[in-house]
């Protein structure tokens, strides 16, 4: 998640539909896209049921849906609300709790393009990194609501050959961020069952969220996944999902390789991020590993697929027109580190065949 105020690449701000029943929070949210030039606050609504009934005249670029109001709640109004604004990306603001977690990954499911985590009244000092996300998050998806084409979209790609690898990958790495709790699913539930290999998954993700996240993929997968603890083995079968707040490292062990979960301080304003998974398993694995890097914003995980391809291995990227937002596999490619760039359903396959050796 890049930090940099930026113009969209349309001439026209990101056209914002805001849905809280708060006014505090409305008020505050209004004053920050208020400053933003990249963005226009065209509807501020107190309920869901206000949203639907405005959503298909004003037909905004973004949704910034609250879960919990009176009247219609979030959960209720968005399947409406992708039926009166059919183009327009839906972000669910949700509380840091076990139930909003629940909620979130039920809106994920039914057709929200991404959500935030409001900040804890406590929590004061969050309110600055609250505002930067979720105002990049706003510009991010309002580019592709828009088909506004991005710098990083405008620019070649150069793919890096491909070389002969004589043993498949010990170990398969994915990692996501917006629009990577419905690809993720996608992307696993077809191959994940026939690959013996250890999957380690980085999906930025707050920690309470993240239980929650990993027992849906369990059941969309049809796989055993759940959070990564500290000094797991890599079994083979085995299918781990970063902890929120905590990177996820690689190292090795008598037995192998084993997990190293830390605090950190936050890779690319993310915590768990990808970059320290992919650098510390390209030393752990050397040549034997595959990184895949699907839907997100920003730019993780591109620092850590040099590192991969340094060591030898292998990185395959999600390609723009079926990510969400081409934030972090469009930094890989663009960055010459990819050997295919593919739509989600291709490049689950080519997985498949590179992790069974197929595709050396």
């Amino acid at each position: 998640m890049t930090a940099a105020l930026r113009q969209p690449a349309s001439s026209r701000p990101v056209r914002i539909m805001l849905v809280d029943d708060s006014a505090i929070v409305r008020g505050f949210m209004r004053r920050w896209i208020d400053e933003d030039p990249r963005i226009e606050l065209v509807k501020a609504c107190s309920d869901g049921a206000q949203a639907v009934a405005e959503a298909a005249n004003i037909r905004p670029d973004v949704i910034v849906l609250d879960i919990e109001m009176p009247n219609m709640d979030g959960l209720t109004a968005l399947p409406q609300l992708r039926k009166a604004a059919p183009d327009a990306r839906i972000v669910m603001a949700s509380t840091l709790t076990a139930a909003g977690a629940l909620q979130t990954v039920k809106a994920l499911a039914l057709g929200a393009s991404d959500f935030i985590a409001k900040p804890q009244a406590s929590a004061f000092g969050s309110v600055d990194s609250y505002r930067r996300e979720l105002l990049e998050k706003i510009v991010a998806l309002g580019e592709r609501a828009g088909n506004r084409l991005t710098a990083a979209s405008s620019a070649p790609i150069k793919l890096r050959p491909r070389t002969l690898h004589t043993s498949p990958p010990a170990a398969l790495l994915v990692a996501a961020s917006t629009g990577g709790p419905t690809a993720l699913p996608a992307f696993l539930a077809p191959i994940a069952n026939r690959i013996d290999a250890p999957i380690l998954i980085v999906q930025h993700m707050p920690a309470a969220f993240t239980p929650v996240f990993a027992e849906k993929l369990e059941s969309a997968i049809g796989k055993h996944c759940r959070e990564a603890r500290e000094g797991d083995t890599l079994a083979p079968g085995t299918m781990l999902l970063a902890p929120g707040d905590k990177h996820m490292r690689v190292a090795r062990c008598p037995a192998g390789r084993m997990i190293h979960l830390d605090q950190g301080p936050p890779v690319n304003y993310c915590r768990p991020a990808a970059d320290p998974l992919f650098e510390t398993a390209a030393a752990a694995f050397g040549a034997r590993v595959l990184c895949v890097v699907l839907t997100g914003m920003g730019h993780d995980g591109r620092a850590g697929a040099g590192k991969i391809v340094e060591a030898g291995g292998r990185v395959i990227v999600q390609d723009e027109s079926s990510s969400v937002v081409w934030g972090m596999p469009g930094a890989v490619a663009q960055a010459g580190y990819a050997e295919a760039v593919k739509p989600l359903k291709e490049l689950s396959q080519l997985a498949l065949r590179m992790m069974m050796g197929e595709a050396a």
